[in-house]
């Protein structure tokens, strides 16, 4: 996947843990822990919002690109 998801880092940085964050963002435990464990397939956007409200971040803090180490993209599959 290219797309990291950087939660547990921005967590420890504002000292906030799992269950403190759920409650201000109205979110699962177990959805919240998806997305801090790097698990999640999709994210939606009112979240990402409600996170980085709560976290005083910016949505680039949270999410960072990483290009796929064997080429894995679109043209190459099509070649």
């Amino acid at each position: 996947m290219a797309i990291v998801i950087n939660l547990d880092v921005v967590m420890a940085q504002r000292k906030i843990g799992l269950t403190e964050l759920a409650g201000e963002v109205d979110i699962t435990l177990a959805n919240l822990s998806i997305l801090k464990n790097n698990k999640a397939k999709a994210v939606r956007l009112s979240t990402l919002d409600a996170i980085c409200r709560a976290l005083d971040c910016q949505p680039g803090d949270i999410l960072e690109y990483v290009p796929d180490a064997g080429g894995d993209n679109k043209e190459s599959k099509e070649n």
